[in-house]
């Protein structure tokens, strides 16, 4: 991510103050609104947003206000539910802020309560989802981390147009702990491995099977190999090495 030295400086100078700012109010524990003006400072003074013109509290939603929107040249890009700066963040605060976004076609969302940051997408669908894209703790964020960095620039006035978040989804899609187990499972990936050890191992024997369970019982963490993230991985996968297939015969075709 290409990032201007007027926007690092931004970054770095807010970053730095808000810092020991929402330490403070996490300690004394303010009440919501107050962590709803911190915030609104902190997305014009980190993040670059025009605090008069492009940030609102007056976004209704089905007969209610969300606490926060984001609105650049008349588009609502985020949503932010904000909660108090010594609540722990919830399933709950989530789905408020989802029915929000949902009913207005948002697909943004930012949960936060100053310290903690999580930013989600809404899924389109029946019945709607949605999935997290990025988090981050705002007072353990470093300038001498490119990774924080590029997480901070997300956000940013300056991405909006650039779609930086959707190309950080899109990557997170993909470069996961899901995704790397699954690949890992593969044949080819298994082969490699079993030619590798027989490389190194002069008369050693193993079979794929053998590596296989290994990898499977000891070497990938359970919540890699279950539940809806590993199925999903699948399934990507799936479609690739199909679509690839069709490619491959197409050519061949030709």
């Amino acid at each position: 991510m290409k990032i201007a030295k007027k926007t690092q400086d931004r970054l770095a100078t807010g970053l730095k103050k808000y810092q020991r700012i929402v330490r403070q109010i996490a300690e004394r524990d303010v009440s919501e609104a107050d962590t709803v003006t911190v915030i609104k400072d902190m997305l014009s003074e980190i993040f670059g947003y025009d605090k008069y013109e492009e940030l609102t509290s007056e976004q209704q939603i089905r007969g209610t206000f969300c606490d926060l929107a984001i609105k650049v040249e008349g588009k609502v890009h985020y949503l932010a539910e904000v909660k108090s700066a010594g609540t722990n963040l919830s399933e709950n605060h989530l789905r408020q802020a989802v029915n929000y976004g949902a009913h207005e076609g948002i697909e943004w969302i930012i949960l936060t309560n100053s310290v903690e940051w999580r930013i989600f997408r809404i899924k389109f669908g029946q019945p709607i989802d949605w999935e997290e894209v990025c988090s981050f703790n705002i007072t353990e964020l470093s300038m001498r981390s490119q990774d924080d960095v590029e997480k901070l620039a997300m956000l940013c006035r300056e991405s909006v147009s650039s779609d930086e978040l959707d190309a950080f989804h899109k990557q997170a899609q993909i470069v996961n702990r899901y995704v790397i187990a699954e690949v890992l499972q593969s044949e080819q990936t298994i082969s490699s491995i079993r030619r590798e050890i027989r490389k190194l191992f002069d008369g050693i024997k193993v079979t794929n099977d053998q590596i296989r369970i290994i990898l499977t019982n000891d070497v990938i963490k359970r919540d890699a190999l279950d539940g809806d993230g590993p199925k999903a991985a699948k399934a990507m996968i799936k479609k690739v090495l199909a679509a690839q297939a069709r490619k491959a015969a197409k050519q061949a075709a030709e």
